[in-house]
C-alpha cells in the first residue's frame, strides 16, 4: 500500500490525479485480494470529487486542501491495513465515511 501513497504524493493535485487514483486503486482491488475492501473504498471515495469538478475549473486552494486530505486518508489506511482485524474494520469505516467534497 505504501506504493499508493508514494505515487500519490508525487502527483499534481488536479482532477487527472483523482481519475488516475481511481484507476490505480481499482486495479489494486483486483490484484491485492487480501486488501480489496480498502482499495474499493478508496476508489469510490474520489467519485463525488470527480463528478463535481469534471470539466470545471478547480480552484487551487480547494485542490490543495482536498489533495492533502486524500493523502492523509491514504497514509492512515496504509498504516492500518496490516494491523488487527478490529483496527482494520475501524479504518474501513473511517474511509467509508470520508467526504472529500
Amino acid at each position: 500500500m505504501s506504493e499508493l501513497h508514494d505515487w500519490l504524493a508525487a502527483q499534481h493535485p488536479g482532477l487527472r490525479t483523482y481519475k488516475a487514483f481511481k484507476e490505480r486503486t481499482s486495479a489494486m482491488a483486483v490484484s491485492d485480494r487480501e486488501h480489496r475492501a480498502f482499495y474499493k473504498l478508496l476508489s469510490t471515495m474520489v467519485d463525488p470529487f470527480i463528478d463535481t469538478y469534471n470539466g470545471e475549473a478547480l480552484p487551487s486552494e480547494l485542490a490543495e486542501k482536498t489533495f492533502r486530505r486524500l493523502l492523509r486518508v491514504v497514509e492512515d489506511a496504509e498504516t492500518k491495513i496490516t494491523l488487527s482485524p478490529d483496527i482494520r474494520m475501524n479504518a474501513l469505516n473511517e474511509i467509508a465515511s470520508v467526504e472529500l467534497v
